[in-house]
C-alpha cells in the first residue's frame, strides 16, 4: 500500500530501476512500488517474465515491465532511453543502480576489466541520465538517485576501478544537481555499506576481513538490502524537493567511526 504521508506517497509516478533483478535493486524496486510508484525494470539478465522482482512490485497492486540492456553497451543504453518513454510515457524516477565489480591487485589490474567497469559503471549512467534527464527538465520535474558506495569516500583494496567509477559517480551527482535543480529536477545519491549481497560475498566469505569490518560498523551487522528502502522512497519523493547534490550513506554508521 502507499505510504499514507503525502510526502512520501508516490502514487501515479513511473520509476526506472536498473539493476534491479536482484539485492539493492531488487529491494529498491519493491520499495517504490510499496509506496505506489509503477516500476520498469531494467537488468542485463532480467527475465522477460516471472522475475522475482516482478513478483514482488505486482504483490503491491503496482504494474512491472521488464527490460533486458547490456550496460556495458553505450548504443545499447541509448536505445533502451529512447524505447522506454515511447512504450510507457514519461519516466518521473531514475534509479541508476546496475553496476559490477572486479577484484586484481592495481599492479596487475587489465586493461580489459577496466574499461569494462568504468562503461558499465559510470558511463551508462550518465548516458542514461542525460538522455531521460533531458526529458524531466523539459517537463520541469523529476527524480535521479544514483547508487555510489563507501568507495565514493575510501579508496578500498584491489578494487582501484570500481573506486573510481563509483568517485566518479558522487562527482558526477553533484555536477548534474548543480545544473539542473533550478530545472526542477533532482540529482542524489545513495552510498550503501556493507551490504550483504552477491557483490560483498567474497568479503564475508574472508573470515578474517568480514570480522575486521563488523568490527568498526557501529550498528554491530552487515547491512541488508531492505536498509536501502527507506532512503529510496525518501529520494524519489516529494519529501525530498529540496535536497540537492546530496551523496546520503547508508552504512550502519561506518564513515562516522
Amino acid at each position: 500500500m502507499p505510504s499514507t504521508s503525502p510526502l512520501f506517497d508516490l502514487t501515479g509516478r513511473r520509476a526506472v530501476v536498473t539493476g534491479c533483478r536482484r539485492g539493492i535493486g531488487l529491494a529498491m524496486a519493491e520499495a517504490l512500488a510499496e509506496a505506489g510508484a509503477d516500476i520498469i525494470g531494467v537488468s542485463a539478465q532480467l527475465e522477460a517474465h516471472g522475475s522475482e522482482v516482478e513478483r514482488r512490485v505486482t504483490e503491491h497492486g503496482r504494474s512491472f515491465a521488464a527490460y533486458r540492456v547490456d550496460f556495458a553497451d553505450r548504443q545499447a543504453v541509448t536505445r533502451f532511453a529512447e524505447q522506454v518513454e515511447a512504450d510507457h510515457g514519461p519516466v518521473d524516477i531514475l534509479i541508476n543502480n546496475a553496476g559490477t565489480i572486479a577484484r586484481h591487485p592495481s599492479a596487475d589490474f587489465p586493461d580489459d576489466v577496466w574499461d569494462h567497469l568504468i562503461e558499465v559503471d559510470l558511463t551508462s549512467q550518465f548516458v542514461l541520465s542525460r538522455e531521460l534527464g533531458r526529458r524531466m527538465l523539459e517537463r520541469g520535474h523529476g527524480k535521479i538517485v544514483f547508487t555510489a558506495s563507501l568507495l565514493s569516500f575510501q579508496g578500498g583494496v584491489f578494487v582501484p576501478a570500481y573506486t573510481a567509477a563509483k568517485s566518479g559517480i558522487a562527482g558526477l551527482t553533484k555536477a548534474l544537481a548543480n545544473e539542473w535543480a533550478s530545472s526542477g529536477v533532482c540529482v542524489n545519491a545513495i552510498a550503501p555499506g556493507y551490504i550483504a549481497t552477491d557483490n560483498t560475498e567474497a568479503l564475508r566469505d574472508d573470515e578474517a576481513r568480514s570480522a575486521a569490518i563488523l568490527d568498526r560498523i557501529p550498528a554491530g551487522r552487515w547491512g541488508e538490502s531492505r536498509d536501502l528502502a527507506g532512503a529510496t522512497v525518501f529520494l524519489a519523493s516529494r519529501a525530498s524537493d529540496y535536497v540537492h547534490g546530496t551523496v546520503l550513506p547508508v552504512d550502519g554508521g561506518w564513515l562516522g567511526r
